[in-house]
């Protein structure tokens, strides 16, 4: 995620929060957004419903829609255009199909949603064929997956995030305290160097990738490190994203519970929506809600972090051009909370509730899409090789001791705070 400015470009939360609604101002002033059909049984309907004129026109009027919107918001980021444009069709036709084997029916009954076939299908191609530089350099995952999170501030009311999101607070101060230290721990016993520690604890007891770019760019973290910090948070939120939902249901916990255990719990925002959508409406608002407390502890966390990273040992001279102000809690706090936030209250206190019923169709379609775009660009970025290398070992098990410390404690705690 890129955050240089220049006096053509914005940062990239602010540019989710600006093209998030431009889309819904468009939906609300009457524009129709198209809303192909992927459902099917068997073949005959995959032929009749899904494959037919009239749907493939609908999809490629839904791919006009998000290519646009794709090719403004890399502009907006003071970005080169030509890669979105000759990549994003890829990411979209491959997301396509995810969407396709999403729709049919027996699939559904196994709870398998979009974004899994998403990530299957990047993985698959990432990691058994060679990636092109011009795809890879369009592949913009945050940005996707973000878009989708301000259009997902439509469907949950405010009184929720007030009712929840205190809750979702006191958890999140709870697992992130806990959670940090005690990754931060294993991280040292490991022998594992102090920047990549606090990387990885940053990650792993806060909201994962951007977690660990804020906590980077607070220490001034070496980039490399970065990027495999990165890379574990977004492979080991594969398999959290199917087998979590999985147990909870075995365990017999309630969809409030278990949206706070996945919300406190899966590093990737992303990766939440996910798998909370796996259970149902409640634990989609609810992780969502969760994983959005922790959000807003990020900006104070880095602050704290540079904090302890200039005041201490690391007196480098790097390290004393990032000395903290209040403005740093401003910097690192991630905007499209406020878009999501926005959103929520624009549809709880402002559209009445027969524009809604009109519109929220179509938004709940690009939301859905926007997500699913996000986990294909995920697959395509990601490589499982990376983290066996000898030098990688170390961060992988701290990150994975802390992982499972993670699971444990956050679900005692949302047991206790959302049963």
């Amino acid at each position: 995620m890129s955050n240089n400015k220049t006096s053509f470009s914005l940062t990239e939360d602010w540019t989710v929060v600006v093209f998030g609604f431009l889309i819904i101002a468009l939906t609300l002033f009457g524009i129709k957004i198209p809303s192909p059909v992927f459902a099917w049984e068997n073949s005959a309907e995959l032929l009749e419903k899904v494959v037919n004129a009239d749907n493939l026109l609908n999809v490629g009027k839904l791919f006009l829609w998000v290519y646009a919107i794709a090719i403004l918001a890399t502009n907006a980021l003071g970005k080169d255009v030509s890669a979105t444009i000759k990549g994003f069709p890829i990411v979209f036709i491959l997301t396509t199909l995810a969407l396709i084997l999403a729709g049919n029916s027996f699939l559904k009954n196994w709870n398998l949603e979009a974004v899994i076939f998403s990530l299957t299908i990047g993985l698959i191609i990432s990691n058994f064929s060679s990636i092109p530089d011009w795809l890879r350099d369009s592949l913009s995952t945050e940005l996707f997956v973000k878009i989708g999170l301000v259009l997902l501030g439509t469907s949950i009311i405010f009184g929720d995030i007030l009712k929840a999101g205190s809750l979702g607070l006191i958890q999140a101060l709870l697992v992130v305290v806990s959670v940090w230290y005690f990754a931060f721990w294993v991280s040292k016993k490991l022998g594992i160097d102090e920047e990549m520690a606090i990387m990885i604890s940053s990650a792993v007891s806060i909201c994962g990738v951007s977690a660990a770019i804020a906590t980077a760019g607070a220490i001034k973290g070496d980039s490399k490190k970065l990027s495999y910090v990165i890379s574990i948070v977004l492979i080991t939120a594969i398999p959290m994203i199917i087998f979590m939902p999985i147990i909870a249901k075995a365990l017999g916990l309630s969809e409030a519970v278990t949206g706070a255990w996945l919300g406190g719990t899966i590093d990737t925002t992303g990766a939440v929506i996910a798998s909370g959508s796996l259970i149902g409406e409640e634990a989609l608002k609810i992780s969502t809600i969760v994983k959005f407390s922790q959000n807003v502890l990020l900006g104070l966390a880095a602050f704290g972090i540079s904090i302890y990273w200039t005041y201490t040992n690391n007196q480098s001279e790097v390290a004393k051009e990032s000395k903290p102000t209040l403005g740093i809690i401003w910097e690192r706090f991630p905007k499209f909370v406020i878009g999501f936030v926005a959103a929520s209250l624009l549809f709880s206190f402002v559209i009445s509730g027969e524009v809604i019923s009109e519109v929220k169709g179509g938004l709940k379609s690009l939301q859905g899409l926007w997500f699913a775009l996000a986990f294909t660009s995920i697959g395509l970025e990601t490589k499982f090789a990376d983290l066996f290398s000898s030098e990688g070992k170390k961060p992988l098990y701290a990150f994975l001791i802390a992982q499972g410390f993670n699971v444990f404690v956050t679900l005692g705690i949302a047991y206790f705070l959302f049963k």
